[in-house]
């Protein structure tokens, strides 16, 4: 079965696909940029489990709003890219209530053997100072 979201093959292609799977709403299609990949919890917890980056990712798809995401800064080091991102995720929540969850990203990527660009180590608040949860 092929993939109905192709993979970035340039590290600047990688937020916009980012925004495209985030906004399927399907956790599935965000996991296949995560391959090996760390993700940084608000926290500053280090989450390297699957099954832990899925929940945290579905914490976020179950707002049902969209991401939106402008990438500030790509730079790129052979088969290694820092991409620094601002995002918000804005609107009205399942409850009825006014969401806005946003930062600056401070985000690794890798291209694989294939060619393809996946997340390394996801940082979506940047350099922020983290509050223990």
């Amino acid at each position: 079965m092929s993939e109905p979201y192709a993979l970035p093959s340039k590290p600047e292609d990688v937020i916009p696909s980012l925004i495209e799977r985030f906004n399927s709403g399907k956790v599935a299609a965000m996991m296949t940029l995560y391959e090996g990949a760390v993700l940084i919890e608000d926290d500053g917890r280090t989450v390297t489990d699957r099954a832990e980056i899925a929940a945290a990712l579905e914490r976020d798809l179950s707002l049902g709003l969209p991401l939106e995401a402008n990438a500030r800064h790509v730079f790129v080091a052979d088969d290694i890219a820092q991409i620094v991102v601002d995002w918000s995720i804005d609107g009205t929540g399942p409850d009825g209530k006014h969401v806005r969850v946003e930062g600056t990203a401070s985000d690794t990527v890798r291209r694989g053997a294939d060619g393809l660009w996946r997340y390394l180590i996801d940082n979506r608040l940047g350099t922020a100072v983290r509050q223990p949860a």
